[in-house]
């Protein structure tokens, strides 16, 4: 009897890896970029870009005076959001896309201090940041109050676990009306551990996946409007706030 039931654990304990295993290879298979044309990763005339072991980075070749930074979300290949850097720096704005270790921004948001890229005290600077990537922007300025200018958090619940509720950062939250991971009810839960000059600005139709380039994202909903169309209400959204 003993026998057969350490037999029965092997074969769950086998099924459960194979199972996890097939979902870690499915997540990194649906989280890497998609459509991202290869022209948004050349210079131009307007534009310089670098890609650095630790972000990519868009910088105007004409004088500026602001600075964003990206986080990405958990697991999502940064290079999903090199479309929408790149509008973003078109606008006269030096953007940095961090490259997350291990793709979590829970492992590399205090990057922006490490990496020195907020010493210059001339600058305006926003940080920026979607999903887990929003979370930890969010956490970034609770631990950082005076470095960061202004703050956009894009398709999360959060803050949630502490309160921004008596920041003096203005902040922008964007979200869409079919997010399934970061749905309305939950971000109006939460809207409290957030000043009352927060901004709040839904996108109608969009879901959660489609303020990046890559696949369909577990617990998603699907979208009721373009990529093309969530991506250029998204930066219409945030260049109408840095400016």
């Amino acid at each position: 009897m003993m026998v057969k039931k350490n037999r029965i654990i092997k074969i769950l304990k086998r099924v459960w890896f194979f199972l996890a295993m097939s979902f870690t290879a499915w997540l990194i298979y649906s989280y890497q970029s998609k459509g991202v044309a290869d022209f948004n990763f050349k210079s131009d005339d307007r534009i310089k870009v670098y890609n650095d072991k630790n972000y990519f980075l868009f910088e105007p070749s004409i004088s500026y005076s602001k600075v964003l930074i990206f986080y990405p979300g958990a697991m999502v290949d940064p290079k999903a959001y090199v479309p929408l850097c790149r509008k973003i720096s078109k606008n006269n704005i030096k953007v940095y896309l961090i490259k997350m270790p291990w793709r979590l921004a829970a492992n590399g948001y205090k990057l922006p201090i490490e990496l020195k890229l907020l010493s210059d005290k001339t600058k305006t600077y926003i940080l920026a940041g979607h999903s887990q990537g929003a979370k930890m922007a969010a956490q970034f300025v609770y631990e950082n109050p005076s470095l960061i200018n202004k703050l956009i958090l894009i398709g999360t619940t959060h803050p949630r676990d502490f309160s921004l509720a008596e920041s003096k950062t203005p902040i922008l939250k964007i979200y869409g009306s079919d997010d399934g991971v970061a749905d309305e009810h939950t971000i109006f839960k939460n809207k409290s551990k957030l000043p009352d000059t927060a901004k709040f600005v839904k996108i109608d139709g969009a879901n959660h996946a489609q303020f990046g380039y890559y696949g369909f994202q577990f617990g998603d909903n699907s979208a009721r409007i373009s990529r093309e169309k969530q991506q250029s209400e998204t930066l219409r959204i945030i260049l109408d706030f840095i400016k």
